[in-house]
């Protein structure tokens, strides 16, 4: 009883509570888009996912992290069954609306980029805190991005820009931490434009392009660039102080596309205001600072890497996913943490949560 009071003790708290507040606005939203249609099975789901996800996070945070930072092959084998489960979507998952994404496990869907994600962060902070003094032989900058090439590629296959763009996140975010040269980055950037022009000509499919093209030419707001069109209105419909959960007029009538998904910040906004949405932004800093917290109190560079790179994949898809409802970046259908529906998403950001809590507990 005594080891379990003082684990307890030695948990950050402040980013749990962070988490759980961030996950209740969600929550909310979700209930409130299931009243316009009278149905409230996802939001049935998503509570049961929320209960999931804490209860795994709490068990993780037992966990000593250490045993992935001294086994290499542990990390490897997670790895290769992510790139398994990604490939293996192209066999074995349904098409839903014109993509093979989720795997279909009854009435639940399972998404193989969640746990892609967390193992990739694993797996690039093992490989550069095993090399930080070497970070000026470019050749680990090459063999590192082969680690994320690799289902990069898997993921565009299936059509989901989104993914790719996260995956990349995360190496060049964690090259930086790690120390990367200026030349080098400039080589990357360099081949970033010249790959994302050959893939612009050859591989984007023509709805990924008139994504793209509706938000920097929104002439039809019939066309592509509607769902932003609809978000907008939604957001400066919540003025002050919002319209009131489940009292939303272009939520309840059902002018917003996808609310419970890419577009729920949209739903916050319109229900809670301004007043809610700067209580909304004031928590996911907080949970930034705590995660950062927790890198720069590491003693070791793996601890670091992992915390760092965690933050980043929530940075990235926070920044992204308002600037898709703002209208400031084209929709590449990348959810909001902790916000979005979705089990895999919400389960895989309390399962990162609690490996930090183990850096925690084990370091205090």
């Amino acid at each position: 009883m005594g080891v379990l009071t003082s684990h307890l003790k030695k948990m950050d708290w402040w980013l749990i509570v962070s988490a759980i507040l961030i996950a209740g606005f969600g929550l909310v939203s979700i209930y409130s888009t299931s009243l316009s249609k009278d149905n409230f099975f996802n939001f049935e789901k998503q509570v049961i996912f929320f209960v999931i996800g804490l209860a795994l996070m709490i068990s993780i945070s037992f966990f000593d992290y250490r045993v992935l930072r001294n086994n290499s092959y542990l990390i490897l084998i997670l790895y290769f069954i992510c790139l398994l489960l990604v490939a293996g979507l192209f066999f074995f998952a349904p098409e839903i609306r014109g993509t093979k994404g989720w795997y279909k496990l009854g009435f639940l869907s399972f998404d193989p980029i969640e746990p892609t994600k967390l193992v990739l962060i694993i797996l690039l902070a093992k490989y550069f805190s095993m090399r930080h003094v070497e970070m000026y032989k470019f050749r680990h900058i090459v063999f590192s991005g082969i680690y994320v090439f690799i289902p990069s590629l898997l993921i565009f296959l299936k059509a989901d820009l989104g993914g790719v763009m996260i995956l990349v996140a995360i190496w060049v975010g964690i090259l930086f931490i790690s120390g990367i040269k200026i030349k080098h980055f400039l080589i990357l950037f360099l081949c970033f434009i010249l790959i994302t022009g050959l893939v612009w000509s050859f591989l984007l499919k023509d709805y990924q392009k008139d994504r793209v093209l509706s938000f920097v030419f929104p002439y039809n707001p019939l066309g592509g660039s509607w769902s932003q069109t609809q978000s907008k209105i939604t957001i400066g419909s919540g003025m002050i102080f919002g319209q009131g959960v489940g009292k939303g007029s272009q939520v309840q009538y059902g002018f917003l596309p996808e609310p419970h998904t890419d577009f729920i910040f949209s739903v916050i906004a319109e229900e809670w205001g301004f007043l809610g949405i700067s209580i909304f932004f004031l928590l996911y800093i907080n949970l930034i600072w705590r995660i950062l917290k927790i890198a720069i109190g590491s003693e070791t560079n793996f601890p670091r890497l992992f915390a760092s790179g965690f933050a980043i994949v929530l940075i990235v898809q926070f920044t992204i996913n308002i600037g898709m409802n703002l209208a400031m970046l084209p929709v590449v259908g990348i959810y909001l943490p902790l916000v979005s529906y979705g089990g895999s998403g919400l389960i895989g950001t309390f399962l990162g949560i609690g490996i930090l809590q183990s850096i925690k507990v084990q370091r205090a």
